[in-house]
């Protein structure tokens, strides 16, 4: 008999196939090359998935954001590289995009003068740190666009044509 799962010691990965209704065995059959066995491994955290693995599971679960979980949070370069990106609605989207929008578009003239001699100097630094992190934001709400248009897809309410 298998340990009961208690929400305590579920992970990511048997959350979101739990969320789906799906048993071990039938998240395999749904992913053809990952074994139930494999899919236990990885619940339990014996193992860790391969990438090619991930990409099946977001599919089968239709949870496009495990791919960046998996890259943010278990992957050594990603984890260095790749900021965990949150599930949002569209609107909060739209508004954080527009006001960073709003914001960096304030700085346009202090990027440009900041950039205008190859160099950041000292008295830059702040001005600096400040407008990247400002980009830093935009790009995430970019990123978070996407995973939002993805789980849209996924879910059946756009078609994949759409990104064509």
């Amino acid at each position: 008999m298998g340990k009961k799962s208690t929400k305590e010691n579920k992970n990511i990965y048997q959350i979101f196939r739990e969320e789906q209704n799906l048993t071990r065995d039938k998240a395999s059959e749904l992913m053809e090359f990952i074994s139930p066995d494999r899919i236990e491994k990885i619940e339990s955290e014996k193992s860790l998935p391969h990438p090619d693995e991930i990409l099946v599971m977001a599919d089968a679960y239709k949870m496009p954001e495990l791919c960046n979980y998996f890259c943010s949070h278990e992957c050594p370069i990603g984890q260095k590289y790749i900021p965990e990106i949150k599930a949002k609605d569209l609107s909060q989207i739209v508004l954080e995009l527009l006001s960073g929008l709003n914001a960096i578009s304030k700085e346009k003239d202090r990027m440009v003068d900041i950039s205008v001699d190859g160099e950041i100097t000292e008295d830059e630094y702040e001005d600096f740190k400040r407008i990247r992190n400002q980009l830093n934001s935009i790009s995430m709400c970019a990123s978070a666009l996407q995973l939002w248009l993805d789980k849209t897809i996924a879910a059946g309410k756009l078609g994949a044509d759409i990104l064509e």
